[in-house]
């Protein structure tokens, strides 16, 4: 099994934006070969320490490394890809084993 933490940034201002794209995709990454969990994250109230108001963190787990390769190069990440690159002010991508 292959765990992924995503966090994303958007830039001021954006992320409501960006997250309504990227929600629109979950549905289709769930149904992808060796998708396990696929769903999206954003601080609880009063949270500390906080990412912020900008971002969100992505928990995925996949079957293998081989389908979260393919995933990562799904039609429907490309056009995600494509849609927010202007929203977006970085991301950290963590790729974990289970210990």
């Amino acid at each position: 099994m292959v765990h992924v933490i995503a966090i994303i940034t958007a830039h001021p201002g954006k992320r409501t934006q960006l997250l309504e794209l990227f929600q629109a995709v979950i549905p289709t990454v769930r149904e992808e070969r060796g998708c396990i969990e696929y769903g999206v994250a954003v601080d609880a109230p009063n949270a500390d320490p906080a990412f912020g108001a900008d971002t969100y963190v992505v928990v995925e787990k996949w079957e293998s490394m081989e389908t979260l390769k393919a995933h990562s190069v799904a039609a429907h990440m490309k056009a995600f890809g494509e849609a927010a690159k202007n929203l977006i002010a970085k991301r950290a991508v963590h790729v974990l084993a289970p210990a």
